[in-house]
């Protein structure tokens, strides 16, 4: 199968098995097991998930790190699949002939050259790595269009906007007619709280989030606003679009996942439930849609959705990531790996919440910006950030 026809009998390379994306992506196979089946999967070192996953879906093949995981994991499988190692074993998987859909999951630096494969072998990408476009969007997207991929936004946001854009859209396409995209945020726990001072914020309350259930360093980045930072970066490379078109508003419902605004007046939106089995089901059937396991939204009960402008003083995160988007790859790097180190500094206990935006805003004054070209520079971009931050912080 391609992207020109249906899910049915799709093979699923499942990069990132044990994570929250995996786990709801295996969820949705369960009720559609006649439809998709689980072909290859990783697991990086959660093994005795990974044999879970394994010798309930029968995968053909497996990733895992080294060959002691080998010898960790073979005891706990009830079949003997086909095991690979290490980043070549994930870059075989997504690129197996008898793959069809690969689900990125993988994240970090550590999902980019897998990824990156299953463009080069036109595979149908569901994309839930956000390092993927913030660290190589541009080597990302020459991939796609040069392999005939086909790339399926899984971030709630992107995917929404991939819905709202005219039928036969294809990432990496300009958009006739469009005046901006709008992505919407919650505000996180910290929006009507103006009172609060930001310096004393512990991890369990920035990690409080109103609408979504989520892990640590993201709940984070939801109440710095750094989550919207990385996904207006992440916009503009999939959706062929500049920094200055790309808007972020607040709507703590979190009903309207995002916007497109037209330049006839027009806006057209994806509204539903806060699950991201939403979104997955989308991109897993694409173009046909498949039951993805939620509540209906009852509509009767939209009765208050609210739309603020987001406070640009007190979170900086949004105008430093439209800087960084306008200054280039390498920028969107350092915007990146610097946010990740802070964030696990503060969830540490080791600096205060209101640092984490001020150390990036300082990475990206300090660090040059340079071309991209390969992926070895990417990474080299990003080691070379974090090595900055430790040695600054210190």
């Amino acid at each position: 199968m391609r992207y020109g026809g249906g899910f049915l009998s799709t093979q699923l390379c499942l990069l990132g098995g044990t994570g929250s994306i995996g786990a709801s992506t295996l969820d949705l196979l369960r009720t559609h097991s006649d439809s998709i089946r689980l072909h290859s999967v990783s697991g990086h070192r959660q093994l005795s998930s990974l044999a879970a996953i394994a010798n309930e879906f029968r995968p053909a093949r497996i990733a895992v790190p080294d060959a002691p995981s080998v010898d960790q994991l073979t005891p706990l499988l009830q079949y003997r699949p086909d095991i690979v190692l290490g980043e070549a074993g994930l870059v075989e998987l997504a690129q197996d002939p008898e793959v069809d859909r690969v689900m990125a999951a993988i994240m970090g630096a550590a999902g980019l050259p897998s990824t990156l494969a299953a463009a080069q072998a036109g595979k149908t990408i569901a994309l839930a790595n956000k390092e993927a476009l913030v660290m190589s969007g541009d080597l990302l997207m020459q991939a796609v269009q040069a392999g005939g991929a086909m790339l399926l936004p899984v971030d709630s946001e992107h995917n929404a906007i991939f819905q709202s854009l005219p039928t036969g859209y294809r990432c990496g396409q300009s958009v006739a007619g469009l005046a901006q995209l709008w992505l919407t945020c919650s505000g996180g726990p910290f929006r009507n709280q103006p009172e609060l001072d930001l310096s004393q914020i512990t991890p369990e309350q920035a990690c409080a989030h109103p609408n979504w259930s989520m892990g640590r360093k993201i709940s984070v980045d939801s109440a710095t606003l750094m989550n919207k930072g990385l996904e207006l970066i992440e916009a503009c490379y999939l959706f062929n679009v500049p920094a200055r078109q790309v808007q972020v508003v607040v709507h703590p419902q979190s009903v309207i996942h995002s916007l497109v605004e037209y330049r006839d007046g027009s806006f057209i939106s994806q509204l539903g439930q806060t699950d991201m089995r939403i979104p997955i089901a989308h991109t897993l059937a694409w173009p046909d849609r498949m039951a993805s396991n939620t509540q209906a939204l009852d509509l009767t009960q939209l009765q208050d959705l609210q739309f603020e402008p987001v406070d640009n003083e007190r979170f900086a995160s949004v105008e430093l990531a439209r800087q960084a988007a306008q200054a280039g790859q390498s920028a969107c790097i350092v915007f990146n790996a610097v946010n990740e180190c802070a964030v696990a500094d503060f969830l540490a206990g080791q600096l205060p919440f209101d640092q984490i935006t001020q150390w990036v805003d300082r990475g990206l004054q300090a660090l040059a910006s340079a071309p991209i070209t390969e992926i070895q520079q990417a990474i080299a971009c990003d080691v070379a950030a974090r090595e900055w931050y430790f040695k600054e912080s210190a």
